[in-house]
């Protein structure tokens, strides 16, 4: 273990984070707002902490897997701290436990905020919130890798720290390609969406901020009642679209639109996945209508936004769900611990991993009837190993239980039940909002100091898929 080349590339993601703070800087400067000093001086921090490891620790072209799990979970961590000097250096409603969340749910695309009145930041402040959920959705990681010169091996070694095994299989090139069509496919789809949005009646400061959270799937937006702000089906339409976009896999996205033959429309996952929003969609609409809350348009209009909207975990809100009959919310959390697909910007179990689960079901049926049939498991005619469904199955087990035990310690708080499950599921999914006292048009602001770690770590545990954050207190296999 080389702790230089671990600070060398922290050092490079500060770097990274200091164009958006510069740039932050930039539009408070041209507004005159309160977040110019805050934003300069959290640049100027980022700069520096950035550009020494550069300057004095030689490069190198090979990195050890256990180095690259470093680099990576340190990075999501440092950079979540870094997010939190704007904001507590503007104050306001920011103490340093605030903060923390709000950066936290930034970088991870979680997009649940302690801000009562988020539209008094000032723009440059509003506009590095939503930086956060564009870095944070792709990855810092990937970005950072963007401008790295041709490094070897440390480029695989950390693009496999960042991804999942379940996000890899669909992607069959070499990482630097990887890399390539990611970014193509990101910034393809957020320019996109600023477009339509500009057309919708947006303006470029809100078209921008709201693509940079859709197509994160996070949720921020610069507007107290979110998308709810603008009452207009058009912007509704267009902002459901990319959402739906975005929870699918890149790498299909991306062969779809050059004709390749794996591609969306061949993809078991997006058929479960595209299937289970549309019956998620008609179930709600229809129990919103049926129990007399809305007509039948506007329960169509409200149940498919909100169910998308979390399906995706992008946490969007047009009206609020809270007083929604306990049916739909009940199928709504569903769709919070399902979400989207590997692969996406989305959190979550993932519907690979759902998918996966219900076939096993089925197959064990199968052998419950037929004791000696050899049975395999496919996913578009590709037999999976036994480590991978065990894997599945382990990680299910282990979010399940993290969400529970979440529960249970914001309730030892004095936190009331479904706020607290609601709360757990959304942060563990990266999802934002929950039912309860942190329903779609509520924040977090009154869950209690100790609950907001809680929900930060949960946030943390999804955006990193668990295994690298329990693995980083696993001090034994760490050797300096």
């Amino acid at each position: 273990m080389r702790p230089h080349i671990i600070i060398r590339y922290i050092g490079l993601i500060f770097l990274f984070n200091a164009v958006f703070l510069f740039l932050s800087f930039l539009i408070s400067l041209l507004n005159s707002d309160s977040g110019l000093f805050p934003l300069m001086y959290a640049a100027i921090i980022a700069f520096i902490f950035g550009i020494f490891p550069i300057i004095y620790v030689p490069p190198t072209k090979n990195i050890s897997s256990k180095e690259g799990f470093l680099i990576v979970v340190l990075s999501w961590l440092l950079t979540c701290l870094l997010g939190v000097i704007p904001y507590i250096m503007w104050g306001g409603e920011f103490s340093f436990t605030n903060a923390w969340f709000e950066s936290v749910s930034g970088y991870t695309t979680t997009g649940s905020t302690i801000l009562n009145d988020i539209e008094s930041l000032p723009k440059g402040l509003l506009f590095w919130r939503a930086s956060t959920h564009w870095i944070g959705g792709i990855g810092i990681i990937i970005f950072a890798l963007v401008v790295l010169p041709n490094i070897g091996h440390a480029r695989a070694v950390l693009l496999n720290t960042e991804f999942s095994s379940l996000a890899k299989s669909n992607f069959l090139y070499s990482s630097k390609q990887v890399i390539r069509i990611l970014l193509i496919v990101y910034v393809g789809l957020t320019v996109l969406e600023t477009i339509a949005l500009l057309f919708a009646g947006m303006s470029l400061f809100e078209a921008v901020s709201h693509s940079f959270a859709t197509i994160a799937t996070g949720g921020f937006s610069p507007k107290n009642l979110s998308i709810a702000h603008y009452n207009n089906l058009s912007i509704e339409i267009i902002i459901m679209i990319f959402m739906i976009l975005s929870g699918i896999h890149f790498g299909l996205l991306f062969n779809t639109i050059l004709g390749r033959k794996k591609n969306i429309f061949k993809s078991s996952i997006v058929r479960y996945y595209i299937i289970s929003i549309f019956f998620g969609i008609i179930i709600v609409s229809a129990n919103l209508y049926f129990n007399g809350y809305y007509n039948i348009f506007d329960s169509l209009r409200y149940g498919s936004f909100q169910l998308i909207s979390l399906g995706t975990t992008t946490g969007f809100a047009t009206i609020d769900s809270a007083f929604w009959p306990p049916f739909s919310i009940l199928v709504l959390i569903f769709f919070t611990l399902q979400c989207a697909t590997a692969g996406s910007t989305s959190g979550g179990i993932k519907v690979d991993r759902i998918l996966i689960f219900l076939k096993s079901i089925k197959n064990q049926v199968k052998r419950f009837h037929h004791p000696n049939a050899v049975l395999s498991l496919k996913i578009d005619k590709k037999s999976l190993d036994n480590a991978l469904i065990s894997n599945v199955f382990i990680f299910i087990l282990i979010y399940i239980f993290i969400v529970f035990i979440s529960a249970v310690l914001l309730t030892a708080l004095g936190v009331d039940g479904i706020t607290a499950f609601s709360a757990s599921a959304a942060t563990m999914g990266n999802v934002g909002p929950g039912f309860g006292g942190v329903s779609s048009l509520s924040n977090f602001a009154n869950i209690p100091e100790l609950g907001k770690w809680i929900l930060t770590a949960n946030m943390i545990l999804g955006r990193l898929e668990i295994y690298a954050v329990i693995s980083l207190f696993m001090f034994k296999t760490w050797r300096f």
